[in-house]
């Protein structure tokens, strides 16, 4: 904790003309020095039953906060399906940004592996599965792989305070200042 604090002090020090920096426990790197690649960290969370809620953080190659949003599925409640549909919604996100070369990183395995090795099987999942694999094959620069809760604690925290809002938020919520803010 000590750690923690001291670095958040340093990164509370920073100039204010200076993009964000995630402070280091919260975001470990994950990519080689030079990945050209930015980073969409996504997690699902959901409230025994009733409703799920997602997080989306996109992060730059240097591990700097770009943008951050949340997403609520109201009456969604099995957690590989709402893995499965923040990574969708996630994908699209990064496609309305006009992004080409996006690495998505999850902690939901079964759902990443599922996608990796292109088995749309799973009755639950297939045709979101179809979805995301289109994605993945018409944009050469997207890819997918997972890393452990540790590596997607941002992501999580997002999700976390979407679902703490439903219903009282839209859809969406841009979370960007609110990220800021607890880090």
């Amino acid at each position: 904790m000590r750690q923690f604090y001291q670095q958040y002090e340093e990164w509370v020090g920073l100039p204010t003309d200076q993009a964000p920096r995630v402070p280091i426990p919260m975001v470990q790197p994950t990519a080689q020095v030079g990945d050209p690649h930015l980073v969409c960290m996504w997690d699902g969370d959901t409230k025994g039953g009733s409703h799920s809620a997602g997080g989306m953080v996109l992060l730059s190659p240097a591990r700097t906060l770009l943008l951050a949003r949340g997403i609520q599925f109201p009456q969604m409640d099995e957690p590989a399906v709402v893995e499965l549909l923040v990574l969708r919604e996630a994908i699209i996100w990064c496609v309305e940004q006009g992004l080409s070369e996006v690495r998505f990183e999850g902690n939901a395995k079964v759902v990443i592996d599922k996608i990796n090795q292109a088995d749309t099987r799973d009755s639950r999942l297939g045709a979101v599965l179809e979805e995301i694999g289109h994605y993945f094959r018409t944009q050469p620069g997207f890819s997918v792989r997972f890393v452990g809760r540790e590596n997607n604690r941002v992501a999580h925290l997002v999700a976390r305070k979407a679902l703490s809002l439903y219903p009282t938020m839209s859809r969406f919520f841009d979370f960007q200042a609110w990220l800021v803010s607890r880090v």
